[in-house]
């Protein structure tokens, strides 16, 4: 095992982004200023600064040229991921929650958060390839429902958006005229907020988490539910393997009443299931605090992490030793040549300035 400690954001994690080619890993904190890694070694290339709030979510061009970011700042921003210039603003009259490119890169989707009298909303903007030719101007605005919309992806071709939010229900847009297509059945879809959301490698599927204990797989043309995944803990944070038939679900107690309770009540592991029966594989300990994102490298061989807690003293955590595996992930190790688990922690504001660390552990199986 040969962790490595990535020092950097002084606030708690919010989101993960892997490059399409998995050596650069993106990572957004409540400190407003992006970030970015080198993969195979954990060392720190750069950071992103320009923002003033807190940066929510990210994503990054096929070809790792350009990287749009969406911040409480009522901004999203896109950036030149070499140099780290900020190429362009896109301002709106509430918090940027979510981004997510097109395939091909030309388009972006961005949700809004509600805000004194303004309702949540999907903005489609064109992304011009060069960037002296790009607008602020919207393509296409859709109002959203009551309630924050937490995620919103590009489904199959560009035709539809598909989104999620604190309303609990998932709705599939005509990415062309802003018609609702679809909605999830309230009998079998999500009972709380949907808190995460992530495509498929092939785009046929895709799965929710929410803060109802579970995490469900969809049909992404019909929207049709194809398997639910239940665990004892709100789920914040979900991930498919691209190279197994494994789901990674991750949450626990909200940060708030982490220091009120016993570490082991919080349930902080982060959970395997096995994707067609649905079935708990495994478990992976080693947080005192929920965890906020979850990532697989595109490859398929690492599984990346993060979670946020409040701790009155400077801290650093390895992520875990095999002790510390439930019995039930040897052979899950062994289809994992290398697996590698990203960690990371934060101060809340209350104990002062402190630094996260972000832990890398390499496991030769």
């Amino acid at each position: 095992m040969r962790p490595i400690l990535m020092k950097g954001h002084e606030r708690p994690l919010t989101f993960l982004k892997y490059n399409r080619d998995g050596d650069l890993l993106f990572s957004c904190a409540k400190d407003h200023n992006p970030t970015v890694w080198f993969a195979d070694n954990g060392e720190r290339l750069g950071t992103y600064r320009g923002h003033n709030g807190a940066v929510w979510c990210c994503d990054v061009s096929r070809d790792s040229t350009r990287l749009i970011t969406g911040s409480a700042d009522q901004t999203a921003k896109l950036w030149n991921v070499q140099t780290g210039q900020q190429l362009f603003t896109f301002n709106f009259d509430s918090p940027a929650r979510s981004v997510d490119f097109s395939v091909g890169d030309k388009l972006a989707v961005i949700t809004t958060d509600p805000f004194m009298e303004l309702t949540s909303a999907l903005h489609v903007k064109r992304i011009a390839r060069d960037i002296s030719d790009q607008t602020a101007e919207s393509l296409l605005v859709l109002k959203g429902p009551q309630g924050r919309i937490n995620r919103a992806l590009w489904g199959p071709l560009n035709k539809t958006i598909i989104s999620g939010g604190e309303d609990a229900i998932i709705r599939i847009w005509d990415s062309e005229t802003g018609k609702l297509l679809k909605e999830s059945d309230k009998e079998s879809g999500h009972k709380k907020t949907i808190t995460s959301l992530v495509r498929s490698v092939d785009g046929s599927h895709f799965l929710t988490g929410s803060l109802d204990k579970s995490a469900k797989l969809w049909d992404t043309r019909t929207l049709t539910l194809i398997k639910t995944y239940v665990t004892e803990r709100p789920v914040n944070a979900v991930a498919m393997s691209p190279l197994l038939d494994h789901v990674v679900i991750g949450g626990g107690q909200d940060a708030s009443a982490v220091t009120t309770t016993d570490h082991r009540a919080g349930k902080f592991e982060a959970k395997f299931f096995d994707k067609i029966l649905q079935e708990e594989i495994g478990g992976v300990k080693g947080h005192f605090g929920p965890i906020n994102a979850l990532a697989f490298n595109p490859d398929g061989k690492r599984y990346d992490r993060c979670s946020s807690f409040p701790s009155p003293s400077r801290f650093k955590f390895s992520c875990c030793n095999m002790d510390s595996w439930n019995a039930s992930i040897l052979s899950l190790l062994e289809l994992y040549h290398n697996l590698v688990m990203l960690v990371s922690t934060s101060n809340v504001e209350n104990y002062g300035h402190d630094y996260i660390t972000l832990t890398i552990l390499m496991v030769n199986c």
